[in-house]
């Protein structure tokens, strides 16, 4: 192995033990995410007006996408990179997905953090995560640079 290999495989190797520590910190671990996966896909099922989008696209299909974002949080909170899918195109053209969408997530998942969270950090954590995410998805499916033209401002 190149000294650049080596160098790059211990410095993801320092990364991962150092986002196990401080997750660890935080109270944070697989079980813990699991059962924040599973609670929070129970509520967005039931919700007004997540659920008929979500059950849209999932229908049939809810165990694999419970499976995938388990791995998916797992991989963002120790940096694995066990996660590959593709977040922007798992969510371009879903019918009745909008921007207004994205406020009710984030609320309905910190609610979920609020009963579940071990300690107010791992609440923050998770809700700094996830306001990313949703910035992330919102700007990439929804935003059109063109509407911030200054000349169509007149």
């Amino acid at each position: 192995m190149s000294e650049d290999l080596q160098a790059r495989a211990a410095h993801s190797m320092a990364m991962q033990q150092r986002a196990r520590e401080d997750m660890a910190r935080m109270g944070i671990d697989v079980a813990l995410i699991s059962q924040l996966v599973e609670t929070f896909y129970m509520r967005v099922r039931e919700h007004e007006a997540l659920g008929s989008v979500f059950d849209n696209k999932l229908a049939g299909r809810w165990p694999e996408h419970m499976e995938k974002m388990k791995s998916f949080w797992s991989s963002v909170a120790f940096k694995s990179g066990a996660y590959g899918g593709k977040p922007v195109q798992a969510h371009v053209g879903v019918s009745g997905m909008s921007a207004d969408l994205f406020p009710q997530w984030l609320t309905l998942f910190s609610q979920t953090l609020d009963e579940i969270a071990p300690t107010s950090e791992a609440h923050c954590w998770f809700m700094q995560t996830a306001e990313r995410i949703a910035r992330s998805l919102t700007l990439s499916l929804f935003y059109n640079p063109a509407l911030d033209d200054p000349a169509r401002k007149s």
